[in-house]
């Protein structure tokens, strides 16, 4: 395990998908979704449990808002691309878990998860800084 790990965060206008990951290809620490109003108190409990070296940021809608946090909780931004994440991070969601039952003759790309994947995003976002850096 590295020294420190990335915080991926993927920014909404209500919520922010959290991943905290230690290298390419590891298992994440850490998958979650904060309300925009408690982000900085669950970070803080991350930052308190785990080191990061930085986070990245995807830089889409409300990024500006989330980097500031973040600063403010003294980590350094990165700002990573963010396109094609959902779509990705849905693949990724159904990856992990798989349909059961008569959904699993659905094909994925007409299947919804049955939950917001905001974490797989941010997971996606740390991922991409990791193999940009």
């Amino acid at each position: 395990m590295s020294a420190a790990a990335v915080l991926g965060l993927d920014p909404g206008t209500r919520k922010c998908g959290y991943a905290l990951l230690t290298g390419l290809g590891a298992k994440p620490l850490t998958l979650g979704i904060a309300p925009l109003e408690g982000l900085a108190a669950r970070l803080r409990e991350l930052l308190a449990a785990t080191p990061v070296a930085v986070a990245a940021v995807g830089r889409g809608t409300n990024a500006a808002a989330v980097a500031e946090i973040v600063r403010a909780l003294g980590l350094e931004v990165a700002l990573v691309d963010e396109r094609e994440t959902t779509l990705l991070a849905r693949a990724r969601f159904f990856d992990d878990h798989p349909p059961r039952g008569w959904r699993r003759l659905v094909p994925r790309g007409m299947l919804l998860p049955g939950r917001p994947i905001d974490d797989y995003a941010a997971l996606l976002i740390a991922e991409r800084y990791l193999k940009a850096s």
